[in-house]
């Protein structure tokens, strides 16, 4: 059982560096520029992360493909979007499918596409974890 506990810290941080970027910036932008901002406020704050850093996706030990994540923070896969309308329903998928090729536990969905900024947090499904 995965104690969600241990993400609360670096998840608040993440979602935190969304928030200064999205008041900064505002909504509108493609989401390269949301990437550029979150990379200059994660280094402001003295976060390490991985910015488009490729991961091997494997089938049966054997590596078929390649999936470039937006960021790894800590042990924290972020997916960030610029997106008007969102199925959340792909999201959800596309982020339990992130999980589960970098082998992490939780996932955190950052959406600035809206006056608002969305997030939401995800855990890899029980039949993947450790």
């Amino acid at each position: 059982m995965i104690d969600l506990k241990k993400y609360d810290k670096i998840t608040y941080v993440v979602i935190g560096v969304a928030m200064e970027v999205h008041k900064e910036l505002g909504f509108g932008f493609l989401e390269q520029v949301y990437q550029k901002g979150m990379e200059a406020e994660l280094s402001l704050r003295g976060v390490y992360f991985l910015s488009q850093n490729p991961v091997k996706v494997f089938y049966k030990q054997k590596p078929i493909a390649v999936y470039v994540p937006d960021f790894l923070v800590s042990e924290v896969v972020v997916e960030i979007k610029a997106l008007e309308t969102v199925d959340y329903g792909q999201i959800q998928q596309q982020i339990i499918n992130y999980l589960v090729a970098t082998k992490k536990e939780v996932g955190l969905f950052i959406n600035f596409g809206k006056e608002r900024l969305e997030y939401k947090r995800y855990v890899i499904p029980k039949k993947f974890q450790k």
